[in-house]
């Protein structure tokens, strides 16, 4: 069965959840274009803002399984 691939917009949030749960600086960003850039930093700043709240582990795993859902 074959696959459809994710928007790109949000494998840009996704990844860039995944760098700010984590703790990671923002300009790790590997993303140029102005669109796809900022929806990288658009999860960055949901991603340390619940790094901030202390949502790590699996209850950070919990939220980005519901951005995952959403989209």
């Amino acid at each position: 069965m074959r696959r459809l691939k994710r928007d790109p917009m949000e494998r840009a949030f996704l990844r860039g959840y995944q760098h700010g749960i984590h703790g990671k600086s923002r300009e790790l960003c590997p993303f140029t274009h102005p669109n796809t850039r900022q929806a990288w930093m658009n999860g960055w700043r949901e991603g340390r803002g619940d790094n901030w709240d202390g949502m790590i582990g699996t209850a950070g795993l919990h939220r980005m399984n519901q951005f995952h859902a959403v989209g």
